[in-house]
């Protein structure tokens, strides 16, 4: 029996990746009770992700309570693939999708009424802001979830079950993330979407002075750290728009907000270290990490870094507006 089912989750799991080719794949395990991501980001070529220890690793940690999540890998790019998050899949929201040209290459069922879409823009890969204004846009064009949208959001690999408490069926067990369709390629649209937010987006401005350099004194205590830390989830509403926060993501926003307050670099660093929820997590050099975070947070956000509940949704280009939409795709 164990044969059997670990050759049906690799057929679904070669099916997904035909669908959405890709040369790498980052792999991210999350224990849904605790919200912890499993030690390491896991990258994987498709061949090394179908292979049967590959496949047992994963169907184990699902087991234990792990849900199972996969995003096409670009580095510090979007690999030309923008997850759309139907939370309330309307049954013809695909069909709409399809009459928009925005053909999604994938469909998933995450559990009953809950689907996720991916639909391929671009055959080469998009800066991150374009990406996340991508997939603002279709969340808001087919009712997706307007909280995942960044542009390395991560969606469910099929063949496992989710793990999600409110998902369980009436007896109690947890749903399979299952393939609706299946078929590799480009949305018709996909290229004039990606073209139309280009050119509606705003330039981007210099980046924040960062002062490495400051002799006065660092958070007094742990206690001072984590209140500025809270304070800034708060804000943001972290824990009410993501059940389970990328605290690598979180550190970013924080460390951006504080330049931008005109904080030094070493007390960036300080509160972060003291006040990131399990710092230093899987980093094997948490000092670099540290450096590498404020630094980047210096540079411009893609978009906006954090997005109050209500923002509105950016316009496609009058051209497009007039014929229905622009490109795009839970």
């Amino acid at each position: 029996m164990e044969d059997r089912n670990l050759f049906l989750t690799g057929q679904a799991v070669r099916r997904q990746l035909a669908a959405m080719p890709n040369d790498l794949y980052l792999v991210r395990l999350i224990h849904n009770r605790t919200g912890c991501p499993f030690p390491g980001e896991r990258l994987w070529t498709a061949t090394q992700l179908v292979g049967a220890s590959t496949l047992r690793f994963l169907r184990a940690r699902n087991r234990e309570g792990c849900d199972v999540y996969i995003h096409p890998y670009a580095g510090n790019q979007n690999a030309g693939y923008i997850l759309v998050d139907l939370d309330r899949a309307d049954p013809m929201v695909v069909d709409r999708m399809r009459a928009n040209g925005h053909d999604p290459c994938l469909v998933i069922q995450t559990s009953p009424g809950h689907l996720q879409a991916w639909i391929r823009l671009s055959h080469s890969p998009l800066e991150p802001a374009v990406a996340t204004a991508a997939g603002r846009y279709l969340a808001h064009l087919y009712g997706g979830d307007g909280a995942s949208t960044d542009w390395r959001h991560l969606g469910r690999l099929v063949g496992f079950t989710n793990q999600k408490p409110t998902r369980r069926t009436l007896g109690g067990y947890a749903p399979w993330a299952r393939l609706v369709h299946a078929r590799a390629g480009l949305a018709p649209r996909g290229e004039s979407l990606v073209e139309s937010i280009r050119q509606s987006m705003p330039p981007s401005t210099s980046p924040l002075s960062i002062d490495w350099t400051t002799t006065d004194p660092c958070p007094a205590s742990a206690a001072e750290a984590i209140a500025i830390y809270q304070s800034c989830m708060r804000r943001w509403q972290i824990r009410e728009r993501f059940p389970q926060p990328d605290w690598s993501v979180v550190d970013l926003w924080v460390a951006r907000h504080l330049l931008s307050q005109g904080s030094p670099a070493l007390h960036i660093q300080a509160i972060l270290r003291l006040a990131s929820p399990h710092f230093p997590r899987h980093h094997g050099d948490p000092d670099d990490y540290l450096r590498r975070t404020v630094t980047r947070a210096a540079f411009p956000s893609p978009g906006r870094a954090v997005w109050r509940r209500h923002d509105p949704t950016p316009a496609p280009l009058p051209a497009d507006r007039a014929c229905s939409n622009s490109t795009g795709g839970r």
